[in-house]
Parts: C-alpha cells; structure tokens; sequence
C-alpha cells in the first residue's frame, strides 16, 4: 500500500499493515487496523498527526485497550500505539512524570517506591497514564486527575502543555480536544508511608478480585453510574446478570461487567448493551450511558430510548 510505505518513509518508529487489534484489547474483541503504528519520538508524532489529516484518514490512539470494543470490522485509519517511544518515569523535588505509554500499576509501585501518595488506590485499572488521563478514569474514591499537576500532548501539530484547570476533568470525563494526543504527565503528591501505601493498594487489588470477574476478557465498567446510583444494581434488579447473547454475558459475578466467554463479538455486546439499556429505563426511566468507548462503529450502534 502506497500510503504506508510514505508512512514508513515517514518515521522511525514501526508500522504494521493490517494489524490485528483484538490482542490489544482487554475484551479480546476486535477486528484489524489497516495501518498500526508505534511512534518513536515527539517528532514521530507530529508526523503522524500530520500525515493523517494530509491524507484525510482516522486517528485512534490505543493504549492498555482496556475500557473500549473494537468493531469487529476493525478500523479503515490509524492507530497509534504509545507504549514503546513514551514509557518513561520519573521522580524529582515531590514531583512524579510519567510517559503517555506507562501502565497505571507501574505508575502507582513507582509512586510508592517514592512515597508519593495519593494514587494507590488506582493500582488496579487497566490502563495506560494516556488512557486514564483521557477518561480521567478512577476507583475507591480517587480519581487520576485528583494529583495531576499538568498534561504534555500534540494539539494541531504543536508540543504543548496544559494545566489541571485547563483539563476540564469531571467525572469520567476530561475537556482535551478530539485530535489531542497525550504524551504524558506530571503529579504532584505529598510525602506518604511506603508500607501504609502498599497495603491499601494490595487490600483494593483484593477485592477488586474479589467482586469484578477479572478471570475473564472484559472491558472494566460498561456504563457509567448514575449517581447516587449504580449501574450494576440497576442492571441486576432487571433481572438480567447472567443474561448470555452469543458469545458474551453480563457477568453473574458484577452486572456492569460484560464478559467474553470464547469467540464474542463485537455486535453481541452491543445487543446485550442495548438489552440492559431498555430494560432498565423501562423499569426505572433512568438512561445508563456507556462508559466503554466504542471504535469503529457507526454512530447509531447504541440505540435511543
């Protein structure tokens, strides 16, 4: 493909034509990209961005792939993958910076090597800093924006940085533009007890096993909580844990989990969404809106209520 080998020309990272994404995903799930790629360089990525607008083609940057469904046509574009070129750490003066491509349980031990506290409770989710920065994904009463002093990221072709403030965080939610590329960031916490620290991450690590079906391929949380209340009991209440559509299943162990029980689909999971979405605004006229990003499908997947 004449595109790629311009990509190829392009870069000094790798480029992968046709790249099976489905092992990139913590669901498992997923169909191929027609062009992968893993940036190298600041530079590298700039490149990209570039190229992709220059060439009118899509951009997903894909990090743990936890907290998304691939279709299972896969993507026509670009994916972008930051764990090899940005997977660095660093500690200094009470300040952690922490590359786009680092998982958030290394991210959490460095921070407790360091006792830097605050984020031990995170050690769990199943992201990359990216991704979790992104979503501003959190658990037990934290959330990933709750340290954050500033975010490193490409906007328009430019290397820029943006404080807290500037982020827009809410719940689940941050205010970074759709073509933003996050490369990193910086946390500032104060001075904790190592040994405390690393109990509290092992004691959420345990139950986390203890109520989430981590035995299984899943995406995290499928919907968001409608606070004060909970998707799970709302789901559960439907009468629908355990509820199987082709090859996956609302967990019986947690309602707001979907689980691949072995050759799913991407359209089974999209079926038993919409199953739980009508039951549950059918019994209580709350909408449960998705918390998993869905790629690659069109914009009417989910239906309206």
């Amino acid at each position: 493909m004449k595109v790629v080998q311009e990509l190829v020309s392009l870069i000094t990272g790798s480029v992968t034509e046709n790249a099976a994404l489905a092992p990139y995903s913590t669901f498992r799930i997923g169909g191929a990209a027609k062009i992968f790629v893993e940036p190298a360089s600041i530079d590298d990525v700039i490149k990209i961005q570039s190229f992709v607008l220059e060439h009118d083609l899509p951009l997903f940057i894909l990090g743990n792939g936890s907290n998304i469904l691939i279709s299972d046509n896969g993507l026509d574009g670009v994916v972008m993958n930051l764990e090899t070129g940005f997977n660095k750490l660093d500690y200094s003066n009470g300040i952690v910076t922490v590359g786009a491509g680092v998982k958030m349980a290394t991210f959490v031990d460095f921070s407790i090597r360091n006792n830097r506290q605050g984020v031990e409770m995170l050690a769990g989710i199943p992201a990359t800093i990216g991704g979790a920065v992104w979503m501003n994904a959190g658990c037990y009463g934290g959330e990933t924006s709750d340290h954050l002093l500033n975010v490193q990221l490409i906007r328009e072709g430019k290397y820029i940085s943006l404080t807290k403030v500037d982020c827009g965080f809410r719940y689940r939610h941050s205010g970074f533009e759709k073509t933003d590329i996050i490369l990193g960031a910086r946390f500032q916490m104060g001075e904790g007890d190592s040994n405390e620290m690393r109990e509290i991450k092992i004691k959420h690590l345990k139950h986390r096993n203890e109520v989430q079906p981590v035995n299984l391929p899943n995406c995290g949380s499928v919907f968001k909580n409608p606070k004060p209340q909970f998707s799970a009991e709302l789901i559960e209440t439907a009468g629908l844990k355990g509820t199987q559509i082709g090859g996956v299943q609302i967990s019986p162990m947690h309602a707001n989990f979907i689980v691949n029980l072995g050759n799913a689909k991407a359209q089974d999971v999209i079926s038993l969404m919409n199953l739980a979405r009508k039951k549950v605004f059918d019994m209580t006229g709350i909408t449960l809106e998705p918390e998993v990003q869905l790629i690659g499908f069109k914009e009417n997947s989910i239906l309206p209520l």
